[in-house]
Order: C-alpha cells, then sequence, then structure tokens
C-alpha cells in the first residue's frame, strides 16, 4: 500500500505539471491570436496611401489609374521591317560622315534618320547607282530629289521635335517627308502632281511610314484641318511665301522652303513666328529647286481671290 501511495503521488504531481503546462500554451496562443487580429484591424493604417485614395492629394497630380501613354491615339512610327532598310547600310553611313556631318549638320536625330532611310527606294531604277550620291536626281514629270546634304540641312532647320506636327509641300518622291517621320509625330505632305503623290504614298505605305499622310492637291493652300502645324518645310522655288502656309504655322513654330527673286537668284529663307505671331525671316543658303507650280504661279491679286 506505501508504494502506491507513493505512485500515486508522482503521479498527480505530473499531471499538475501538464496542467500548468498547457495553460501557459493557452495563454501563448490567446496573446498570439489577439496581436494578429490588432495588426488586422490596423492594416489600412499602416500601408500607403495613393493620390487616387487620398482625398486631400493634388487634384493636377493623376493618379497611377489616370496616367496614359502621351501617344496613345497617335499615328505609329516606322517599325523598321522592310528589307530596304538593311540594305545598303554602309553607303549611308558613308553619306551621312561624308555629305552632312562634314558640312556641320550636327543634330543626332537628323543624322540618325538619313543612315535609317534608304534612299535607293525613292529613286527610280535607272539612277539606283547614283543613290548615296552628294547630287539631286530625277524622278520623272520633271522633278527630282534632292541633294542629301540640303534634306539633311532644311530638316536640322525646322529643329524638329518627337511630337512635331509637320506639314511638307512640295512630297516628291516621299523621302523628305520619311526623313521627317522618322524625329517628328506626323508628317502631312502635298503634291500637286496625282502620279507622284499616288507614287509616293505607295513607296511610304510599302516602308511602313504610318505616320506620313499624303495629300494630292496644290500646297500654296496647305492643309487647313491638320493644322496648325509646328514645322513647315517647301521642295520647290516660289517667289512669295502663300500667306495660307504663314497662318497655318504655329506660334513658336519655324518654316524652311525655297524662295526665289525677281532676277531668278534663289536661296532658303528660315521663316519664324513668335508667341505673339510676329513673322521674322533670315535668308540661308543658296539653292535651285523646281519651281512651285499651280496658285503660286497667278498674280497675287488673283490668288487673295
Amino acid at each position: 500500500m506505501k508504494m502506491d501511495a507513493k505512485y500515486s503521488r508522482l503521479i498527480e504531481t505530473c499531471l499538475t505539471a501538464v496542467k500548468n503546462r498547457v495553460y501557459v500554451l493557452l495563454s501563448l496562443l490567446l496573446l498570439v491570436s489577439f496581436i494578429v487580429i490588432l495588426v488586422d484591424k490596423s492594416a489600412t493604417g499602416l500601408r500607403p496611401v495613393f493620390a487616387s485614395e487620398d482625398k486631400k492629394a493634388d487634384a493636377n497630380q493623376p493618379s497611377v489609374q489616370q496616367q496614359k501613354d502621351p501617344n496613345e491615339g497617335k499615328p505609329s512610327r516606322p517599325d523598321h521591317k522592310h528589307p530596304a532598310f538593311r540594305e545598303r547600310v554602309k553607303e549611308r553611313i558613308e553619306m551621312v560622315a561624308e555629305q552632312i556631318q562634314a558640312r556641320d549638320v550636327n543634330d543626332p536625330n537628323v543624322l540618325k534618320a538619313m543612315r535609317i532611310v534608304p534612299r535607293h527606294v525613292f529613286v527610280p531604277s535607272t539612277e539606283q547607282r547614283y543613290a548615296y550620291a552628294d547630287y539631286p536626281l530625277p524622278i520623272g514629270l520633271g522633278q527630282t530629289i534632292s541633294q542629301p546634304y540640303i534634306v539633311a540641312f532644311m530638316t536640322e532647320a525646322l529643329k524638329l521635335k518627337p511630337n512635331s506636327k509637320v506639314l511638307e509641300i512640295g512630297t516628291g518622291s516621299g523621302y523628305q517627308a520619311a526623313v521627317c517621320a522618322e524625329i517628328a509625330q506626323e508628317v502631312y505632305t502635298i503634291e500637286i502632281l496625282e502620279e507622284l503623290a499616288n507614287s509616293a504614298k505607295e513607296h511610304l505605305k510599302e516602308l511602313g511610314y504610318k505616320n506620313v499622310f499624303v495629300k494630292a492637291a496644290d500646297g500654296y493652300f496647305g492643309w487647313k484641318e491638320k493644322g496648325p502645324f509646328d514645322a513647315i518645310i517647301g521642295t520647290a522655288a516660289t517667289g512669295r511665301v502663300p500667306p495660307p502656309l504663314l497662318e497655318q504655322l504655329k506660334p513658336g513654330g519655324r518654316m524652311i522652303l525655297p524662295y526665289e527673286d525677281d532676277i531668278g537668284f534663289q536661296y532658303l529663307v528660315l521663316i519664324t513666328k513668335d508667341d505673339k505671331g510676329n513673322i521674322r525671316r533670315k535668308n540661308v543658303m543658296p539653292v535651285r529647286f523646281v519651281p512651285m507650280t499651280g496658285q503660286v504661279q497667278k498674280p497675287e491679286t488673283e490668288s487673295k481671290k
């Protein structure tokens, strides 16, 4: 019987110890559960507040959800997938180095565009061997594709930006439009000779220039419904600057075109319009372009009617 009492006390002692440990574990579990509940309830107060959720946020600051791609809805830039972009690359690199950079055209965007655009696509098959030569070439119908240096010089003078909207008067082959389209957001180009307009449109479409829009019309009147324009470039010589083009040039915009004086001397004239609409002109280089045709050739009094 003594042994039984001894074992009974031992068992009782063990049970008491177990109970105490169970109480401790239960207490710890309750404490942990309480902490988890507190953290969960206060979670919204601990996480960062975004502008879209904070009523005190700056009303002019768009939320993350409201921010949009600035180019959304605008014409796509060329993707350069056409094989022509990979052809005669060395010739274009040499053309830029020897004909353009050597004559102080240094805008990196212009130099890049001149290296990219495959000029040989815009040149007739009979003139292919001279596609990257340092002079203009005939393209048919009495028209020419301009000398590469002149194309680069005129493009640099416009000081184009990635969001610029450009108007070109005299599409010709489409080469100048393609160079501008490598830099600017949109290029609207007008050609008075429908056959040339259609040919240029086809070449530009084939090369993937979705941001160039071609119209067969008289460039004298510009393209009012698409204006105003950040830049206007003319590729045919005129004896006077068409008033509609001045009107369609944005304040702060730049225009360059070949001008022919009374004795037949031609030079490039750079025209700028300030924020108040004041026009300034500057003669920048002697040139030789084909003449602009259409309304501009009529007497000035008749053109105003």
